[in-house]
C-alpha cells in the first residue's frame, strides 16, 4: 500500500502550468514540522515536494497562498534521471490525490475543501 498523509504550510504561492496535452500541474513545497524536538530543544522542519494535477491544482492555486496550512493525502512516486555529470539520480515526490485547506487567508474557500 502506498499512502501518505501530510499537514504543512505552503512555502510559496502555487503557480499552475498548462501542459501540451491539456493537463494542468502545480508543483508546491510544504513545510512539515516534525513532532519531536532535536538535541538543541528545537523542532525541525522537512520541506516536501508535492505535485498537484488538474482540478486539485486549479483549486489550490485559486484558494491558497504562501503560508497557508494544507493537508495532503496522496502517494509516493519515485523516478530516476541522468544528471549533467552522467550519474544516475533518484527523486521521490508526493503525488496529491486530495488536498484539504486547513487555514486560508482567502475567505471564499469551498466548504468541502476546508
Amino acid at each position: 500500500m502506498n499512502n501518505i498523509v501530510l499537514v504543512g504550510r505552503l512555502t510559496s504561492d502555487p503557480e499552475i502550468k498548462d501542459l501540451d496535452d491539456g493537463k494542468k500541474v502545480t508543483n508546491v513545497t510544504i513545510a512539515v514540522t516534525r513532532n519531536y524536538k532535536n538535541a538543541d530543544g528545537k523542532y525541525e522542519t522537512d520541506f516536501i515536494n508535492v505535485t498537484l494535477w488538474d482540478g486539485i491544482a486549479a483549486t489550490t492555486m485559486d484558494y491558497c497562498k504562501k503560508g497557508d496550512v494544507i493537508g495532503v493525502k496522496g502517494r509516493l512516486q519515485s523516478s530516476s534521471f541522468e544528471n549533467k555529470d552522467g550519474e544516475k539520480e533518484f527523486r521521490t515526490n508526493v503525488i496529491a490525490e486530495r488536498v484539504t485547506f486547513l487555514s486560508s487567508k482567502t475567505k471564499d474557500v469551498p466548504d468541502n475543501e476546508r
